[in-house]
């Protein structure tokens, strides 16, 4: 990558940091679930809670494990829905807002209409994510074929 484009991509890539971080701040004083896009996190469940449910299952994903008093929310896609706690008897314990965004580390580039995705940690690399151009989608889902393919084989 050139130094004409990689101190514009890193400045933006910072920039974008902030503003992710300022958004989890806001929604963690909200008392909402912030989750990345294809991440997991384990958040406690409030007590006497025996039903989970999930306004939008397409949005974050929402699995209670079993003795602990943990549940694990999954970001499916991004946006905002709601997540239910109800007790034995179906009675509403808690209602909270589970909000999927992207990752702190990740960059979009727009070239007119068509929106390409990378992954910075601290380079930045060619990622696959949601709304990406159909052909730089396509490539990347190639790419990582082709190397899956290589790792398994043993590199022959």
């Amino acid at each position: 990558m050139s130094r004409s484009v990689r101190k514009p991509l890193l400045a933006l890539a910072g920039g974008l940091a902030l503003t992710v971080a300022a958004s989890i701040a806001a929604l963690a004083d909200a008392g909402g679930i912030v989750v990345s896009l294809d991440r997991a996190r384990i958040v406690k469940v409030p007590s006497g809670t025996q039903t989970l449910i999930i306004g939008n299952p397409l949005v974050a994903d929402v699995t209670m494990l079993k003795g602990n008093g943990s549940m694990v929310v999954s970001g499916r896609s991004y946006g905002t829905t709601n997540l239910i706690s109800l007790d034995s008897s179906g009675n509403a314990i808690d209602e909270t807002t589970v909000k999927v965004i992207a990752s702190s580390q990740s960059l979009v580039v727009l070239r007119g209409t068509a929106q390409e995705s990378y992954s910075c940690n601290p380079r930045c690399a060619p990622t696959i994510a949601l709304g990406d151009d159909t052909k730089f989608l396509s490539e990347g889902i190639t790419n990582v074929k082709t190397r899956n393919g290589a790792a398994l084989s043993g590199g022959k």
